[in-house]
């Protein structure tokens, strides 16, 4: 009698996940580790059999991020909640797309790099509409100048970030998963306490030191180079 092969591929978690050099961000951070990869395994299981690809994953996981940076920028308490809700489900998303590339072993240049695409512009907008939606809520220009400069200063420090790898010969990718993981978090929590006034002070508090910070690195880089 024959035997037909069967295609279902099983799940196994400790496949999907990264294997990376541990950077000392992971060392005080767990976001992802403890909250957003658990619950990005049951979506990775839902679909592991089907014909969803991890860049499927990767494009929902956007367009949750630019919902969420949409609904933020209503300005009212309850899209500040809904937006919050989206912006972890993105998150979450944001981990099964690689997640489900290393189960079913179509891992690739061009998915990771898609998926760094995607989250530096979710990123920009998402801090955007964080500062129109404040704004709107309170009236309060300093504080939609301040969300504006955060999300300048965000994108200017993945820039030099990603210069810096490059002048090191870096391809490694996800070493800032746990802080954004982090980042993501704490917007929806100050999204779901209405207190998203403290999310604006705190991005700027953030990306001025990481700003400051790489651009010092990156000169000591150049000193120590002959």
């Amino acid at each position: 009698m024959e035997t037909v092969e069967s295609n279902t591929v099983e799940f196994d978690y400790q496949k999907t996940l990264k294997d990376r050099n541990t950077h000392f961000v992971d060392k005080f951070i767990k976001v992802e580790k403890y909250i957003n990869r658990p619950l990005a395994s049951l979506i990775v299981r839902a679909v592991l059999n089907t014909k969803i690809t991890p860049n499927g994953l990767t494009y929902t996981n956007f367009i949750l991020g630019i919902l969420a940076a949409l609904l933020f920028s209503r300005g009212e308490y309850v899209y500040f909640i809904l937006g919050g809700v989206s912006i972890q489900l993105s998150a979450i998303v944001d981990c099964a797309d690689g997640m489900l590339a290393r189960a079913k072993d179509m891992c690739s240049d061009y998915g990771a790099l898609l998926d760094l695409f995607l989250d530096r512009i979710t990123d920009f907008f998402l801090v955007v509409g964080i500062a129109i939606g404040v704004y709107s809520a309170t009236l309060d220009v300093n504080l939609l100048i301040i969300g504006l400069l955060a999300a300048g200063l965000l994108a200017l420090q993945a820039n030099l970030f990603y210069i810096t790898k490059r002048l090191l010969n870096n391809n490694q990718t996800g070493e800032t998963g746990e802080a954004r993981a982090l980042m993501l978090l704490l917007m929806m929590i100050f999204g779901v306490t209405d207190t998203l006034e403290f999310a604006v002070y705190l991005l700027l508090v953030g990306t001025t030191i990481n700003t400051v910070s790489s651009l010092v690195y990156f000169i000591r880089l150049g000193n120590k180079k002959p």
